[in-house]
């Protein structure tokens, strides 16, 4: 079976109470039922992870190949803009990973502008809300067809 890891960081947790302006009105556990159902019309198995801890989102990264993960959608949040410890783990693996945010990183403040994970993912989307996640994993399933 085919598998997809599916990773969101810092703060996300906190989705449909922080800042719904910005990020929506959507929990992080209806974005990834979206996701889970999505995978299961393609008999793709979806694994989501969220973690306020970059070690915990490096460990799993290090980790995917070996189990099983053929791509990986990540949501760095805050991490992105700042994490090499991030980006070097990206660079480290096999497994592609698309780079994916609710918001528009490049039309918010100018800190959030810079991905330091941009150049060693396959792509990036940003801005679409829970569709950024749609998006990354329609490519990701087009991909493994």
């Amino acid at each position: 079976m085919k598998k997809i890891l599916v990773l969101h960081g810092p703060n996300l947790n906190l989705l449909g109470k922080r800042e719904p302006e910005i990020y929506g009105s959507m929990t992080l556990a209806d974005i990834n039922e979206l996701l889970y159902q999505r995978g299961r019309q393609d008999e793709v198995l979806i694994d989501a992870v969220q973690s306020n801890h970059e070690g915990v989102l490096v460990d799993t990264i290090q980790s995917a190949a070996e189990q099983g993960y053929q791509f990986i959608i990540f949501n760095a949040a805050a991490f992105t803009h700042y994490s090499i410890a991030l980006r070097d783990a990206i660079a480290g693996v096999t497994v592609p990973v698309i780079e994916v945010h609710l918001s528009n990183i490049h039309k918010r403040e100018e800190f959030r502008h810079h991905s330091v994970i941009a150049p060693v993912v396959m792509g990036q989307i940003c801005g679409f809300g829970a569709d950024s996640y749609l998006a990354a994993l329609e490519i990701v399933l087009r991909k493994l067809k």
